[in-house]
């Protein structure tokens, strides 16, 4: 029952406040994101809100899961303006699967910062780095180290 009503809250909450993950026609984040886990612990002093264990936030046009979310908001408009994720991370949006073992996501710059052996997938496509910042709105990556693995299309 508590579980239930930290997992209401969070959601009463982020729907209320975020502007991440969900994509207006300007390739701005908006808009609700449903988060899930078995723990949360918020601070409102810290203005801080952690997910823990089996994390899942869902809008409608991407996912991201992990072992651990640690979600900042600003104090006055509520706003989120980082999210630090780690622990198994996986972003899926469309076709395109990133995986690492850590990211960070910065609201003002709007781009996510993947390390820890990060990966993207798409239709067949490898990339891997040392590190990964991924530009959300103009789906951009730039990738430290590369390793690129491209699937031979002759034929097709």
């Amino acid at each position: 029952m508590l579980k239930r009503f930290f997992i209401v809250s969070a959601v009463i909450l982020f729907s209320f406040t975020t502007n991440v993950f969900s994509e207006d026609s300007t390739g701005q984040l908006k808009g609700p994101i449903i988060i899930t886990s078995d723990t949360l612990s918020a601070d409102n002093k810290a203005r801080t809100a952690l997910f823990e264990k089996n994390v899942v936030a869902k809008t409608e046009t991407m996912t991201l899961m992990s072992d651990k979310m640690l979600v900042y908001y600003a104090e006055k408009t509520g706003s989120i303006t980082r999210i630090d994720v780690e622990g198994n991370v996986k972003l899926i949006k469309n076709d395109l699967v990133v995986t690492s073992d850590v990211a960070k996501y910065y609201a003002d710059e709007n781009k996510v910062v993947f390390t820890g052996e990060p990966k993207a997938v798409e239709k067949g496509n490898v990339v891997a780095g040392d590190m990964m910042t991924y530009f959300i709105k103009t789906e951009r990556f730039i990738v430290n180290k590369s390793r690129v693995l491209l699937e031979n299309k002759k034929g097709k």
